[in-house]
């Protein structure tokens, strides 16, 4: 097995495990259902199509190619710490808007099929956000650990996080990562439950319920406090992961020895029959919670070498 480090610590391999892999029925609802409330999440492998995958992977390295980010075969996505895209800032977030809003891209983070898996999780035909974040790590990256909840809360009864990871990422590249146990631990998720984010969504209010849930602690630390551990998985082209925004999430550190960016994308399911009016992540323009919209995210800064 890989390395595996998170913010520039060595996992101790007993407090790192591999996430549980659903494999009943895709269709069966009481199943999934179970499995959710079980771990806070469910893995499913292959219920994507892989051959759409890849090519959502190749409509994005594309793109990163055209303005100098990544090399040739496009495909690799080994990243060459050069850029000629526009800051953010001078072109309004238009760039990434245009790639987060690819068509093959939308394919497999909006589609049918995607509905039918989150809907089938849910029991319940469901919408997605018009919002999505597309996240394309270069070597050294990391996401900090942090819940989704209060970002998305107050609009809707449910909301789910839709991962998808847009080619093979495995444990060295710094995939998704999730704290054993976490809906569970009340004395973390009570104070952030009780907030009225419909009332108050304020970016500061919901930023710091999300990061601040995980405290001061080191993951590593936060683990061993807790006597849990950190979970993940090798994964591939056509598996995702649906999850509780009550499940404490980030990422393993991306540490590529041949340079590659790991490239995923997570998108918000809700009802489909639950109100749809939240401008931050519905609409043609939707602003997010900074209310820059994709100009505010990290995957819109170019990829340079700032060491």
């Amino acid at each position: 097995m890989a390395v595996v480090t998170i913010q520039q610590r060595e996992v101790p391999e007993k407090l790192f495990g591999r996430l549980a892999e659903y494999e009943g029925s895709p269709t069966s609802t009481d199943d999934l259902h179970q499995f959710l409330a079980a771990h806070g999440y469910v893995l499913l492998r292959g219920a994507v199509d892989a051959e759409k995958v890849l090519a959502a992977r190749g409509e994005v390295m594309t793109r990163l190619y055209e303005v100098g980010e990544v090399q040739e075969p496009v495909m690799g996505g080994k990243v060459t710490w050069c850029s000629q895209r526009p800051q953010p800032e001078d072109d309004g977030g238009a760039f990434w808007k245009s790639v987060n809003q690819g068509p093959l891209l939308r394919e497999i983070t909006h589609g049918e099929s995607t509905r039918e898996v989150v809907g089938n999780v849910l029991g319940t035909p469901v919408r997605p956000h018009d919002l999505m974040y597309l996240r394309p790590m270069a070597p050294g990256g990391t996401t900090s650990l942090h819940y989704d909840y209060p970002f998305f809360a107050g609009y809707a009864s449910t909301i789910v996080t839709a991962w998808i990871p847009i080619g093979d990422v495995p444990l060295g590249d710094g995939p998704l990562v999730v704290v054993e146990r976490s809906f569970q631990f009340k004395d973390l998720l009570d104070p952030i439950t009780n907030i009225d984010f419909q009332v108050d969504h304020a970016n500061k209010t919901v930023q710091s319920a999300a990061y601040q849930a995980s405290g001061e602690l080191h993951p590593i630390d936060l683990a061993s406090q807790r006597e849990c551990r950190l979970l993940s998985a090798d994964f591939r082209a056509g598996d995702i992961m649906i999850f509780s925004g009550c499940l404490m999430h980030g990422s393993l550190d991306n540490n590529s020895l041949l340079g590659h960016l790991r490239l995923s994308c997570d998108v918000r399911y809700q009802p489909a029959s639950d109100r749809h009016d939240d401008r931050r992540y519905f609409g043609d323009n939707p602003c997010g919670s900074k209310g820059g919209g994709y100009a505010d995210m990290r995957g819109a800064r170019p990829i340079l070498n700032t060491t």
